[in-house]
């Protein structure tokens, strides 16, 4: 795939990205560039390597999953413009 001129103008469109006219050649030669490299990943073999999502093994912290009521219905409360026993209180808005 080849990107041209009037393609890149239209990325830089969409992608909200103010380009000159004289630098749209060297952008769609950037584009050009970035999909020679995509095309090379394409071609390396990957049948039988698993997935992973850093090149080190790591493990994340594990903590005990407890529902709690948060402690801090007075401190969530201070900030609402009408509680009532401990509640939010909003407008009916179905009749």
């Amino acid at each position: 795939m080849s990107i041209d001129q009037s393609t890149a103008a239209k990325v830089a469109k969409l992608a909200r990205i103010k380009v000159e006219e004289d630098a749209l050649p060297a952008l769609a030669e950037e584009f050009n560039t970035i999909l020679g490299f995509i095309e090379q990943l394409n071609e390396v073999d990957v049948e039988g390597v698993e997935p992973m999502t850093s090149v080190t093994p790591q493990r994340l912290a594990r903590r005990v999953d407890e529902v709690t009521d948060g402690n801090q219905q007075d401190k969530v409360l201070a900030n609402a413009p009408d509680a009532r026993e401990g509640f939010f209180a909003v407008p009916k808005v179905v009749e």
